[in-house]
């Protein structure tokens, strides 16, 4: 990318995967703004811009990104909840579709080069694995469903407005800086205290994906022009099983309890959820690169150092 410095808007900046794109562009240089609820206290990059904003207000995004114009746009923003919609569903919605439809309406669209929305593995829902891009999706949650409407939306957009829109469909992502409430860092910690912990049958099948490869995907997209309006799967195209996961995790680390089958599986859940990553490959010439049990030794010496910090 020659000329001036890149500007990147990051929404949700301050989350585990946002933080480490936050971290990459930094190290090329590039301006970077970092947009989350709320504005960390300690800020972890000098001459990094942190704003804060709730983007299904409108009236609150509007306020923070005023005046603000940007080469490229992240929008990792939001969170994960299965829960149904009767409990907490019309928020999941908002907080993923109405904050698409906010961001798209305030920036200033002359300037964007790419708009690159995180989606979700969710949004095949039950299909039959592995899952690709061509089978009409199947939501079963209202999380699901606001990560499909958005990439809709922004579908649309590129065939009727040209809006460089690129929606990465993200499968498991794993890696150093995740929250402990996670799966993974929650068996790590687990086995590191040497505690018998509940976990299901892990008869599911799951696909995981490396932080850093996740993140070289997400800048190779950026400067991928076929890639406008598409939706591309990233994952590692490589399913495991829930219980080896949990059983590689102790093994690793030496000592642990997992009770299997104490925790019984999410309504509704897809026991095979893995990717097909042919697209991936031949749009955007990307795979990954860090193998799992590679990536899951990395994660181990974070959580083990975090913990021991």
């Amino acid at each position: 990318m020659d000329g001036p410095l890149p500007k990147l808007l990051v929404v949700g900046g301050n989350g585990f995967i946002g933080r480490h794109i936050v971290m990459h562009a930094y190290e090329l240089g590039w301006q970077v703004t970092s947009l989350s609820l709320t504005v960390p206290v300690k800020k972890e990059y000098q001459g990094v811009c942190y704003l804060g904003a709730d983007i299904s207000d409108k009236e609150s995004l509007s306020k923070a990104l005023i005046q603000n114009s940007f080469d490229y746009v992240v929008n990792c923003g939001g969170y994960i909840d299965h829960s149904l919609y009767s409990d907490t569903g019309r928020n999941m919605i908002d907080c993923h579709f109405t904050g698409v439809l906010n961001l798209v309406e305030i920036i200033n669209k002359e300037h964007i080069k790419a708009f690159i929305n995180i989606g979700s593995s969710d949004e095949y829902g039950d299909l039959l694995a592995p899952q690709n891009e061509l089978k009409r999706e199947s939501p079963i949650s209202p999380y699901s469903l606001g990560k499909l409407a958005s990439t809709h939306f922004l579908q649309m957009l590129w065939r009727t407005e040209n809006f460089p829109s690129v929606t990465l469909r993200l499968f498991l992502t794993y890696g150093p800086g995740q929250n402990y409430h996670r799966f993974l860092p929650q068996i790590i910690k687990g086995c590191l205290d040497d505690n018998s912990f509940p976990v299901s049958a892990g008869e599911q099948l799951r696909d995981f994906c490396y932080i850093k490869d996740t993140v070289i995907a997400i800048f190779t997209a950026m400067n991928c022009e076929e890639a406008r309006g598409e939706v591309i799967n990233i994952a590692s195209g490589q399913p495991v099983s829930i219980r080896s996961v949990i059983d590689t995790v102790r093994k690793l680390i030496g000592k642990g309890d997992p009770k299997y089958g104490e925790i019984a599986y999410r309504r509704n859940e897809n026991v095979e959820l893995y990717a097909d990553i042919l697209k991936a490959q031949a749009l955007l010439n990307w795979e990954p690169k860090v193998n799992f049990e590679t990536g899951l030794r990395q994660t181990i010496q974070w959580v083990k150092h975090q913990y021991e910090g």
